[in-house]
């Protein structure tokens, strides 16, 4: 991991490709961003040196980012080959004659002919249909039977398809993922999970189970999140008010937030910082001219509270949902 430079810092991946350990996050709350927000911040990433951009189609906003991609390669800044896109199947999408149409979709906004990356954004379904969160008429959730391990095939066609070329999961838990690697006739293992993953919430056990697997953990909401209470557990205070960051970060000459994006990197743990301030986006890609020691490592490691902010509680009742168990 101490070898990665801006030019060079790809991981490889357990299906032969590699991925970037810095991606700019794009989810962003669509009633409070202005319009083209996100599709500056990826022209801007992209310049800065950024080329794994991490989005969603429940986000809202893939028509921008692949307005962005599309422009920065027609300028001839970048290759398509350079930027690695990582695309997620939605939770109403599971049902497996969905999962082709819903990439193609995905594919069509973007107006790319492929993702890089294509990942069942969580383990629960929902009921199929056109609404995202659909509610009964009393605000329940409706749910939908699971079967991943149909959904994983149906991932596994589109791969074989040319429409993805890696896939994976996020928010599975050890039993999800074993559940797809024991799967008989499996043809292509998850490359990665995408997870909560920063110092307050280092994920040991599933880093550990994930690494014994081949599988790469990207982590999400890596300087912690925002502190929105509608759905963010603000029991922790906010990460980048650490004192151990902010002092080991005086020593380089970084902020808080470079110093827990460094860690991650150094863990082996992709990172995909969500801005859409161009400072922050500059300054959170400026994290491959310093290392951190075995020992600021460890007292980085030692804030582990074990406590996630991101906790979708709205789901708990569902019967895949990931994270009643210990890991």
């Amino acid at each position: 991991m101490l070898n990665l430079t801006a030019e060079s810092h790809r991981l490889m991946l357990n299906d032969g490709n590699s991925i970037p350990v810095i991606g700019l996050g794009t989810y962003a709350d669509p009633a409070k961003t202005p319009k083209g927000a996100c599709a500056e911040s990826v022209k801007i990433a992209i310049d800065v040196g950024y080329r794994h951009i991490d989005g969603a189609f429940v986000y809202h906003n893939e028509h921008e980012v692949g307005q962005a991609i599309r422009e920065k390669i027609a300028e001839g800044k970048v290759k398509r080959e350079d930027i690695f896109y990582c695309g997620k199947l939605w939770n109403t999408c599971h049902p497996p004659e969905l999962v082709k149409p819903t990439l193609e979709k995905t594919l069509k906004t973007l107006q790319l002919d492929y993702v890089d990356l294509y990942i069942i954004e969580l383990p629960m379904a929902f009921k199929p249909g056109d609404v995202i969160y659909p509610l009964d008429e009393n605000g329940k959730w409706l749910y939908h039977e699971t079967d991943l391990c149909a959904t994983w095939e149906a991932l596994e066609a589109c791969k074989e398809a040319g429409l993805t070329k890696s896939i994976g999961v996020s928010n599975f838990n050890r039993r999800q993922l074993e559940m797809i690697l024991n799967k008989p006739d499996l043809k292509y293992k998850p490359v990665s999970n995408q997870i909560e993953c920063h110092p307050y919430f280092t994920q040991p056990k599933l880093l550990e189970f994930c690494r014994q697997h081949d599988i790469v953990l990207v982590g999400y909401s890596p300087l912690g999140t925002s502190r929105d209470e509608s759905w963010v557990n603000v029991s922790s205070p906010p990460l980048l008010d650490d004192p151990v960051l902010n002092s080991i970060g005086e020593k380089y000459n970084k902020t808080a937030a470079q110093v827990a994006l460094r860690f991650s990197i150094q863990r082996g743990v992709v990172v995909i910082p969500k801005s859409f301030n161009p400072e922050r986006i500059r300054e959170n890609f400026q994290i491959f001219d310093f290392a951190l020691t075995d020992k600021e490592m460890k007292s980085i490691e030692a804030l582990n509270k074990n406590i996630r902010y991101v906790e979708l509680l709205m789901w708990k009742d569902h019967p895949e949902y990931p994270f009643h168990e210990e890991y």
